[in-house]
């Protein structure tokens, strides 16, 4: 179906041709004036936003859109509504999106009743403010939360007395990341910190040299101690990109520091990549450069999850095998080498473990869905015993998982394509899984709605996890629209399945699918390397290969099929856009990574090089040749109708990589089509954002499909 635009059109972007040679292979960037993120690209962007939004606004069908949304997602209707659980003396936390508010705010619940701790609405400037993390001290005293303005995820520590309610006046800036531990027996915690660039700064050297810092309650962030950093103590060598994370764990005379060497594709202790763990005493705090770190484990090793228990460290490992075990490593004499196994490797991939009461929690992970298994211990220490599985009441994802530090039970929340997310007990002595209650159920009623768990061959063979939420009694015939989403990076397996707005399409007769491609986890550490450096490629085949498994199967067929992608799930989708142009009636890049090789350019650019390589040395160049989607525009094509989104606030994504890929495509394509660059000025990466502006977003992607596909209005 042929777009339609107001009179005028978005404006030209101004060509200024780049040429430069690596290694033998010539780069031409058209846009590359756009890096420079003066007046002239704010203006551009100025320009296609006020286009973007007078088109989507007068979409057919975009108002009962709207509305249904907001209605499917209203309150006790979304994951959002109540989320981010913790635990913490006899307190539980969590966010609550509440039904009027515009982000979600701090609640505490305990045997007085439940309060709201924090709005971070109350704290807005000039942009929303919303909080990004919040980290509770163990007796639930206080509680360390992260809060940024206009979803900028550029966060500042503040701390609330769950006491009394009071928002403390310590101001701790540059805590993008959190990584918060608090520092058991004192009114103090650690906490990772970038410090502000000096102005003049090129943009891929402002992230450099980050420390670990102590911070005593009550005191200016200016007194905080360094911790760990580059050249703090000799016995943890880092690099200017490593983040060092240090955490003192409740319980222990012990403390781990985490140094990340590359983007983490989850929290610090769960999922992580091309990490190094250290171990001293926790009075190493009072002399942080003749501390006595000891080293763990390195990169090679493949550690991507851990639990300190007593006087042992639970560590899931990879190293020389394709599948994790479980190793028990004695913090007396941390030798990798003389570890016990506590788990072999199995046929499913071990995800992330922890300790509740004595028992070890091991979290796997099938084809992306979870599963729970426990390890019985003696005193914190290994005892010998198998695994044995504990049978969880829902066939989802481990959305979330909490354990008490003084009790023998924790809290898993989990969910599913169809079912809202539930919170359970875990109770370790009677080895039982019950409903906490926690939740609402939803407002919205999937029950018409069904799952079909497929496995795609690709096209060498390897058989890739697809999962099709529709309508019950679907008819194959090809006729039904369907948006085909992917992420593949990083390891990173999708953690939140339920999407209460979306019934709003599935309704009208619409269909969703997630592809779990290689590069993402869903297989553990074996899936993530094949679609990695050189074999980036087959990210992108998987891609498309199932998009052609869908039209095969008369799922959809080529005039009814959406692509999607979002962060680095632009890659498989921006990739199969540029070499499959005919197989999509529309594409969705959502703040997206289009221009690979340039963005280690930009200030997230290089703590993802370890991902997906370098321009500086030849294999890195063709490894990311593999991924950029925007050099493989080429003129004259028809491409398909094409909405891209940015946020003028993003820290992860620079603007101009969405505004170079729009401004390709809108002069490239014959197809008449609409390529639209929505641009949001008050948001950045998705996190942080407003309720108002979630739900908008998710009208303005819908109705644009919806008219591009068919959908029924």
């Amino acid at each position: 179906m042929t777009g339609f635009s107001p009179a005028g059109g978005p404006p030209a972007a101004r060509v200024d041709l780049v040429r430069e040679t690596r290694f033998g292979v010539t780069l031409e960037d058209p846009y590359r004036w756009m890096e420079a993120e003066d007046a002239e690209l704010r203006d551009w962007l100025a320009g296609q936003g006020g286009h973007a939004a007078a088109v989507l606004n007068e979409l057919p069908g975009r108002a009962a859109l709207l509305a249904r949304i907001r209605q499917c997602a209203g309150p006790g209707g979304g994951a959002g509504t109540d989320s981010a659980f913790a635990l913490a003396g006899d307190r539980v936390f969590h966010l609550r999106q509440r039904a009027a508010g515009p982000v979600p705010v701090l609640m505490a619940a305990d045997s007085q009743g439940e309060r709201v701790l924090l709005d971070p609405a109350a704290l807005a400037g000039a942009q929303h403010g919303s909080l990004d993390w919040f980290v509770p001290s163990p007796d639930g005293h206080l509680v360390a939360c992260g809060v940024s303005a206009g979803g900028s995820e550029n966060s500042s520590l503040r701390i609330v007395d769950a006491d009394s309610g009071e928002l403390l006046s310590d101001v701790v800036p540059g805590t993008f990341l959190g990584g918060v531990s608090w520092v058991p027996g004192r009114d103090a915690l650690v906490c990772h910190r970038y410090l502000p660039p000096a102005a003049g700064t090129p943009p891929d050297q402002r992230r450099r040299d980050s420390r670990a810092c102590l911070h005593r309650v009550g005191t200016p962030a200016a007194d905080d101690v360094v911790v760990l950093a580059r050249g703090r103590n000799p016995r943890v060598p880092l690099a200017p990109i490593d983040r060092p994370f240090v955490l003192t764990p409740a319980g222990s005379d012990q403390m781990i520091a985490v140094i990340s060497h590359s983007a983490l594709g989850g929290p610090v202790g769960e999922e992580m990549s091309d990490c190094s763990l250290y171990v001293a005493p926790r009075a190493g705090l009072d002399d942080p450069a003749g501390c006595p770190w000891q080293r763990v484990a390195g990169p090679a090793d493949g550690v991507t999850s851990f639990a300190l228990h007593g006087e042992y460290l639970y560590l899931v490992a990879h190293r020389g095998r394709p599948q994790a075990r479980v190793l028990a490593v004695p913090l007396a004499a941390p030798d990798l080498a003389a570890a016990a196994v506590v788990v072999p490797e199995g046929e499913r991939e071990v995800a992330a473990v922890r300790v509740v009461g004595d028992q070890l929690l091991v979290h796997d992970r099938d084809a992306g869905l979870s599963r729970l298994r426990r390890v019985p211990l003696a005193g914190g220490a290994p005892a010998g015993h198998a695994p044995r599985e504990v049978p969880l009441p829902v066939d989802g994802v481990l959305h979330r998982w909490m354990g008490h530090p003084q009790r023998d039970e924790a809290f898993l929340v989990l969910d599913s394509w169809t079912r809202s997310p539930q919170a359970y007990r875990y109770d370790s002595r009677s080895d039982t899984v019950t409903e906490a209650g926690w939740l609402p159920p939803p407002a919205a009623d999937f029950s018409g709605i069904t799952v079909s768990d497929l496995r795609v061959p690709a096209r060498d063979g390897t058989l890739i996890p697809l999962r099709v939420v529709h309508q019950e009694g679907l008819r194959r015939d090809g006729t039904s629209p369907t948006i085909l989403s992917g992420y593949g990076s990083y390891g990173y397996v999708l953690h939140e399945l339920f999407a209460p707005e979306m019934l709003a399409w599935y309704e009208r007769g619409g269909s969703y699918a997630w592809a779990g491609l290689r590069g993402g986890g869903e297989y553990g550490r074996a899936w993530h390397e094949a679609g990695r450096g050189p074999r980036k490629e087959n990210t992108i085949t998987d891609f498309i290969d199932c998009a052609e498994f869908l039209i095969a199967q008369g799922y959809t067929s080529p005039e009814r099929l959406a692509g999607e992608g979002t962060s680095a799930g632009g890659i498989p989708a921006g990739g199969a856009l540029v070499r499959r142009p005919e197989l999509w009636a529309a594409m969705v890049l959502q703040v997206a990574a289009t221009n690979l090789t340039r963005n280690e350019f930009s200030e997230n650019g290089p703590i993802n090089i370890p991902e997906f390589g370098s321009v500086t040395t030849d294999d890195g160049l063709r490894d990311l040749l593999i991924a950029d989607c925007y050099r493989r525009v080429r003129d004259g094509t028809p491409y398909p109708a094409v909405l891209l989104t940015v946020g003028l606030n993003d820290m992860r994504l620079p603007a101009w990589e969405p505004a170079k890929m729009a401004a390709r495509l809108q002069a490239a394509t014959t197809s008449g089509r609409p390529v639209l660059l929505r641009v949001e000025a008050h948001a950045g990466h998705g996190h942080g954002s407003t309720q108002a502006q979630r739900q908008a977003l998710t009208a303005d992607i819908l109705a644009f499909l919806a008219r591009e596909l068919g959908l029924a209005q």
